[in-house]
């Protein structure tokens, strides 16, 4: 924890960071145990691991004490899910589920608020659904309808892209109430049952795990009290959580990158070749070097990013330091992963090391909470160019 030992974290954070540190090495230290929670690396997220985290005390951080959180904010968010990452913890959930709660957070009624934080602080794993087939990045374009028949709303159509609906108890959809010349209004935020009559979650295949799902809703009734936040409204909302949800990944980014940083430097101190360790070969120290000094740099801009957002800063400078932040570091776990894969040469390619899962997981996160290329774009914009 040398590394963090400076004036901008506390001594309670660092002592935070070393507990989910100490849980992930406990739990998650071992080949065998990672393999046996993961089920031979198919799942993202172990439910017993999770309520095991949650039962620790080190899950519900960043959410309010009379919810049953810790009062933490932003920095002790992003130092959770820097070490959960880092420590493999096959815990995806947690993710979603802080996306969730930052929602209600601002935006949902009392008795939501009792009924939503204290079940995520309790271990309870909850999604939000935005995507569809034909609204990604243009989230506008969102066409799932629910319709107001008195005091429900019947929800008709298909979601996709929907991180961890098969582990969720609810599910908070993003849904097209009613339609004006405005793209973005009409847009409302609905809590659905996971196990709701007439909603099908069915998984997507794909190269990192079970993550991801498509939603298929036929006549799903919810009342009219399962909005949160005002009807109509949700593209604000969705806006209003952009800046920590780039600032998680670019978090988990950290995280991952500075595992796989560690797992290649063991490689390269005991690999040997020629009658001396790899390490020592000059072509390699100075790229251990220079991935060295992208996660370092890495990690000051996600730090410093979050200052900022606590601080207050203007909009538009917010907005720009959490996409740089979200590009540089997930971008960093590619490029560290892609390395580690070639230095470590045929076993870099073999499932036993590990190295080839750092790289598949490494892919996505540059896809979602807004691709790279959007990010890009965002950020130019801020500097006048549109």
């Amino acid at each position: 924890m040398a590394a963090r030992a400076w004036s901008r974290f506390t001594d309670e954070q660092i002592e935070y960071a070393e507990a989910v540190r100490a849980f992930c090495e406990r739990e998650v230290g071992t080949r065998e145990q990672l393999e046996a929670l993961t089920n031979h690396g198919a799942d993202m997220h172990n439910q017993q691991l999770h309520q095991r985290f949650a039962d620790a005390g080190l899950l519900a951080v960043s959410i309010p004490e009379e919810y049953g959180g810790s009062g933490g904010g932003l920095v002790e968010q992003c130092l959770m899910f820097e070490e959960l990452f880092r420590g493999l913890a096959p815990l995806h959930g947690a993710g979603t589920s802080h996306t969730v709660a930052g929602i209600y957070k601002k935006f949902g009624s009392e008795d939501q608020k009792k009924t939503a934080l204290s079940a995520i602080s309790t271990g309870t794993v909850m999604s939000i659904s935005i995507s569809e087939p034909e609204a990604g990045s243009d989230a506008a374009n969102i066409s799932c309808r629910a319709e107001r028949r008195g005091d429900s709303f019947v929800i008709n159509g298909q979601k996709t892209w929907c991180s961890d609906a098969h582990v969720a108890e609810t599910i908070l959809l993003v849904a097209r109430t009613s339609r004006d010349d405005k793209r973005h209004n009409g847009l409302t935020m609905l809590e659905v049952p996971a196990n709701a009559p007439g909603l099908t979650i069915r998984p997507i295949s794909t190269m990192g795990g079970r993550e991801v799902n498509d939603l298929y809703l036929d006549n799903v009734e919810v009342p009219v009290t399962a909005v949160v936040g005002v009807e109509g409204g949700a593209w604000k909302q969705i806006m209003s959580g952009l800046n920590g949800e780039r600032l998680v990944c670019a978090a988990q980014a950290l995280g991952s990158a500075q595992r796989t940083f560690d797992d290649l430097l063991a490689y390269v101190k005991e690999r040997k070749q020629f009658g001396q360790a790899i390490g020592t070969f000059q072509a390699v120290r100075h790229r251990i070097a220079d991935l060295a000094i992208e996660i370092e740099a890495g990690r000051s801009l996600v730090y410093d990013t979050v200052g900022v957002v606590q601080s207050g800063a203007p909009a538009e400078e917010a907005v720009r330091k959490t996409s740089m932040a979200k590009v540089k570091m997930t971008e960093v776990a590619k490029k560290v992963a892609l390395e580690g894969v070639q230095l470590m040469g045929g076993y870099g390619y073999a499932t036993e090391y590990g190295m080839e899962a750092h790289l598949r997981h490494s892919i996505a996160p540059t896809i979602y909470a807004g691709t790279n290329e959007v990010q890009r774009e965002i950020i130019s914009t801020t500097y006048g160019l549109r």
